[in-house]
Parts: C-alpha cells; sequence; structure tokens
C-alpha cells in the first residue's frame, strides 16, 4: 500500500476485525476515519454484476466531477478490466478477501492520475460480506483536479489479501471435499484474474 490514506483505513478495519473475516458495517464509526472521509466510501453487493454506491466522499466525487451515490461501481470499467473486477469482488463479498488496485484516471483531454483504491469486506447481520469498505486516493494531486472529470480508468495493479492467508475454495480442497486441486497460494505468490497477475497478501501483508 502507497499512500497513507490507504493504509489508515486497513489499520482500522484490521483493527476491527480482530481474529475474523471481517468486522460488523455496524462497528464503522465515521468520527474514528474522520480524517479520511472525504477519500472513502461504501458499496453495497446487490448481485455479482451490480455494486452500487451508498456513500462516497467529497474528494472522490471531486475527481469524477459528479455525485457517486447511487450509481454502479462496475459501469466506471470497461472491457477486460470489467471482467477482472467482476472476479476480484466476488472474492471479496464471497471469501471476504481485502484488495488493493492500482488504476490510471484519464480525462477526455488525455490528462492521467495515479489512483490507488482499497477495498475491504464488511458483514451485514443475516446477508454476509454485501458491504464493502474503501478509499480512492489519488497519488498526486493535478491543478484539472474538479475541472476536468476522470472518465475513462484502466487498472495497472491489483492485490488480494485473504483473511486467513487461504480462500474459501482452496479450504475446501485441503479439507478433503470436492474442488479444483490448485496450489496454494502462498506458493505461487500470484494468479491471474482475467488479463491481470494478482499478486496474494495474507493478513500480515501490507506492503505491495
Amino acid at each position: 500500500m502507497k499512500h497513507a490514506t490507504t493504509q489508515a483505513l486497513y489499520d482500522y478495519w484490521n483493527q476491527l476485525r480482530g481474529s475474523r473475516p471481517a468486522p460488523e458495517r455496524s462497528e464503522i464509526e465515521p468520527g474514528d476515519i474522520r480524517t479520511i472521509l472525504g477519500d472513502t466510501f461504501i458499496l453495497e453487493s446487490l448481485g455479482e454484476e451490480s455494486y452500487r454506491f451508498r456513500l462516497a466522499g467529497t474528494r472522490m466525487c471531486a475527481a469524477y466531477c459528479r455525485e457517486l451515490k447511487g450509481r454502479d461501481f462496475l459501469r466506471m470499467w470497461d472491457g477486460k478490466d470489467r471482467d477482472a473486477l467482476e472476479t476480484m469482488l466476488q472474492a471479496i463479498t464471497s471469501d471476504a478477501a481485502a484488495a488493493v488496485v492500482g488504476i490510471e484516471g484519464r480525462t477526455d483531454r488525455g490528462q492521467s492520475v495515479n489512483i490507488e483504491t482499497l477495498l475491504l469486506p464488511l458483514r451485514m447481520r443475516n446477508e454476509g460480506y454485501t458491504r464493502i469498505l474503501g478509499t480512492c486516493t489519488l497519488m498526486e494531486k493535478p491543478y484539472w483536479l474538479g475541472i476536468h472529470p476522470v472518465i475513462h480508468q484502466s487498472i495497472s495493479s491489483l492485490r488480494l489479501i485473504w483473511p486467513d492467508e487461504q480462500p474459501f475454495f482452496m479450504r475446501k480442497v485441503s479439507a478433503g471435499n470436492e474442488g479444483p486441486t490448485l496450489p496454494h497460494a502462498s506458493q505461487l505468490g500470484y494468479r491471474r484474474v482475467g488479463h491481470l497477475t494478482v499478486y496474494e497478501g495474507g493478513k500480515g501483508q501490507t506492503g505491495a
């Protein structure tokens, strides 16, 4: 994780969850993260192909020059990047994985900015991991921020962090149940998600 905002939210979330895969949505207190609220958002999972913004911080909305609340997160992506994000979001809502995504954002004038996005699962009672807490942080502050919107974006890097260093489908194999015979993530160090190379990280690995 390259930005202090990303690390601050991850540390807060990690402290709340303790030994659990993820904390409850009700445990999140905005006052605890007030210094980074402008970069923070919450998504609601409405199915495998729909993740709606329930909240979006002011600095994040300024980068896109529009209110994001109520919009679909996946509609911000096209082609193979959207396919990769769908797979990643399924890992978050099914396995309580966390993810750090490096993004290149571009305006219609060809201006570009590097963005770091963090996605963290939250548990809703009787629903599972249907909320995602995140930050969207610009690595630079270009002069055109808030004037020319980011309208195109592509993924430059993606890292998954499993809650116990082993995703659910691999735990099924190790337990002797039916499932694909795959090596443990720690043996590979990376895997493919769509057209991207995804680097794996365990609970204690926050660097990227």
